[in-house]
């Protein structure tokens, strides 16, 4: 039987007053009357506005659990995320020796081949590690390493590898990019020390987007532009994390103003969701405080951000809601080439937040499922 949600419902082109109708997981139908976003904010009938539901390609943990500690952790993180309006998600790595990676992999194959109820869908893997500058670690363990096709092939039969953070100026890894996206692996540049000219090139290799902007990277200067004056001047995707502690509120407009599809993530960790206290971070032990997770020395470590969180960000820093909209769905689905995802279209899957006027979460389905929010 069909099912239909009413209310205020964001497309491609704009808001609807009317309704999705849903069948088998799909999107069978969309109705209604054109309105301006000045009207659904407004409109005194108050009914609840229908987004995409939000997607996060950079995800470390959630509700107490970490991707690296294997077993049924990714299931509960994509548990804890779906609650806050994440119905579909990349499980990210830690830079380790490669026997932890496998582990985490082995585990996370079942979970991205099949969709737990009540869980966001887990598409695969983002390693965000080994394959970085050791000077640049940030909150990564001291694990770092070249890069290999042979090693990344290996991992990838163990669960899909969508998207990789690589250092651009470590050896042989410029040249190992093409071989990666010919492959039809995404690649991101990240934990790194190259140069603009560094981050030039691995864009014209094929790099697509840039891995959380500003953060552990060389940053911008007139006369040393660094990776983060290559994003700035030639990239049409990059990450950036919208918690308002990783990067000033300023940054982000540049970003956004710069960077067409500047998309956004959480790097949350596995203290999203938790009461303060000490998380795992791969081997790391890290502390949750005053709403930031961080290392013995300060070190800022992941994130506690949800993606319902980042679209409010997004909003009280002056974003209309539709812009927002598709900085946490739509544009994470284009640079994934997703086409079924992160836009509200007849065909597409049915993943939708249902949110009230202030941005609040009312309803999450996922591939048309009804989740359980309590």
């Amino acid at each position: 039987m069909a099912q239909l949600i009413d209310g205020y419902v964001l497309t491609p082109q704009g808001f609807l007053r009317g309704f999705v109708e849903i069948s088998d997981g799909r999107i069978t139908r969309i109705e209604g009357e054109a309105v301006t976003e000045s009207q659904v904010r407004h409109d005194k009938l108050e009914l609840p506005i229908v987004l995409p539901g939000f997607i996060d390609v950079h995800v470390h943990g959630g509700g107490g659990h970490d991707t690296m500690e294997g077993g049924d952790a990714a299931l509960q993180m994509s548990r804890l995320h779906v609650r806050h309006g994440t119905t579909a998600m990349l499980a990210t790595t830690m830079t380790a020796p490669l026997a932890e990676i496998e582990m985490a992999l082995a585990a996370l194959g079942p979970v991205c081949r099949e969709r737990a109820p009540n869980a966001a869908r887990v598409l695969g893997v983002h390693l965000e590690g080994p394959y970085i500058n050791p000077g640049k670690l940030g909150a990564q363990p001291d694990f770092a390493k070249p890069a290999s096709m042979a090693e990344i092939q290996a991992l990838n039969a163990l669960a899909p590898i969508k998207l990789i953070t690589l250092a651009p100026e470590m050896a042989g890894t410029l040249d190992l990019i093409g071989e990666l996206r010919a492959a039809g692996f995404q690649v991101q540049i990240g934990h790194t020390a190259g140069t603009y000219e560094d981050g030039v090139a691995a864009i014209n290799k094929g790099a697509g987007g840039f891995t959380h902007l500003f953060n552990a990277m060389t940053g911008l200067h007139h006369r040393e532009p660094g990776m983060v004056g290559a994003a700035l001047a030639h990239a049409r995707y990059a990450e950036i994390i919208p918690d308002l502690l990783h990067v000033h509120p300023g940054a982000i407009r540049v970003a956004m103003r710069s960077i067409p599809c500047t998309f956004c993530v959480t790097d949350s960790t596995a203290a999203a969701g938790m009461p303060d206290g000490d998380y795992k971070l791969g081997s790391h032990t890290v502390t949750k405080c005053m709403g930031g997770v961080r290392l013995p020395d300060g070190t800022l470590a992941g994130s506690t951000l949800t993606m319902d969180q980042a679209l409010r960000n997004l909003v009280w820093l002056g974003l209309e809601i539709a812009d927002a909209s598709k900085r946490v769905s739509t544009y994470a689905a284009e640079y994934m080439g997703l086409s079924d995802r992160g836009q509200l279209v007849v065909g597409a899957w049915a993943d939708l937040v249902v949110m009230d006027r202030e941005l609040q979460l009312q309803r999450v389905v996922v591939e048309g499922e009804e989740i359980d929010l309590v």
